[in-house]
């Protein structure tokens, strides 16, 4: 994994340094987004990734992890857990996809949402409640102050989930090329296409799809997807500043944004807010929820 820089430039992720970038001579330079952002976890289904988010939610306030959903095959879909675990509505939703890839990856997905929930509120995974909003936005039922979201492509799978405020998480293939003159105006901002235009052809296509995937991002943290229009709002050149559309500053740091590269294969982007909360709160479920609330949850859970 590494973090990107400017204009398609970033850091390894291999322990090489410190996350956030080096001067090591490569081809790797700058931060590409907002250092405030944890580095993403990859979970393959062993343990030692919940610990890692247990400690990403309380050093960051928030987490992100991801999975190469072929990664958990076959034990998922073997475990007798799997109908309890997921739900009778994800249960019905998952037998009604048509293919068994289709299958595999939207139960990693659930899976991967309610591990990650489990190990941030140091409780089961079983026991967390997903639910979904109108427009099909998870949520965590009991847990209002937390907000997750989900993103996947190919074989990758990305949940974001935080405890300081809203989080958006998108992600593409680093390989797919975008052109310019067919969506420069729908998606970018007149201060962007400045930027972008000066590039040459390569470099302005990796700016690109990196504008794109940061504006999926914050406008799923935002609840408002594609409806919102992309081209009202912008990002500096090096992802770590949300812009008005002719590049003034259109936040005061409470939203944080990064990119990175992951599996070698794709880009994900964050988008993560503060609304100011302190990030260093127990939270355990049963000091966050009274626990005669939290028996009578669990057992209903259990009656399912």
């Amino acid at each position: 994994m590494r973090r990107l820089g400017p204009a398609g430039r970033g850091d390894h992720g291999d322990g090489s340094g410190d996350g956030y970038g080096d001067d090591s001579g490569d081809d790797y330079g700058d931060d590409y987004g907002a250092r405030e952002v944890g580095e993403p976890i990859l979970a393959s289904g062993a343990d030692e990734a919940w610990s890692l988010v247990r400690q990403s939610v309380a050093w960051h306030g928030h987490a992100v992890v991801y999975a190469d959903w072929r990664d958990w095959l076959p034990r998922v879909l073997e475990d007798a857990e799997l109908r309890p675990m997921l739900g009778s509505r994800d249960w019905q939703r998952l037998r009604g996809l048509p293919d068994p890839e289709s299958r595999s990856r939207f139960a990693v997905s659930r899976l991967l949402m309610r591990c990650t929930a489990g190990a941030a509120l140091q409780a089961p995974p079983g026991s967390i409640d997903l639910a979904y909003k109108p427009g099909g936005r998870p949520y965590l039922r009991g847990c209002d102050q937390i907000d997750v979201s989900l993103s996947h492509t190919g074989e990758l799978i990305v949940v974001g989930l935080n405890r300081r405020g809203r989080i958006g998480v998108d992600t593409e293939l680093a390989s797919r090329r975008i052109r310019y003159a067919s969506v420069e105006r729908q998606l970018c901002t007149p201060d962007e296409r400045a930027l972008l235009g000066g590039l040459p052809e390569a470099e302005r296509e990796r700016e690109l799809l990196r504008v794109w995937t940061l504006k999926e991002a914050y406008t799923k943290a935002l609840g408002q997807g594609m409806r919102m229009g992309f081209n009202q709002f912008g990002f500096s050149r090096g992802g770590e500043s949300l812009l008005t559309p002719d590049g003034r500053p259109a936040s005061r740091g409470e939203w944080s944004f990064a990119t990175f590269e992951v599996l070698g294969t794709y880009l994900l982007s964050v988008a993560c807010h503060d609304v100011g909360l302190d990030g260093a709160g127990d939270l355990a479920v049963g000091t966050m929820l009274d626990a005669a609330f939290v028996h009578e949850i669990v057992g209903l859970l259990g009656e399912k």
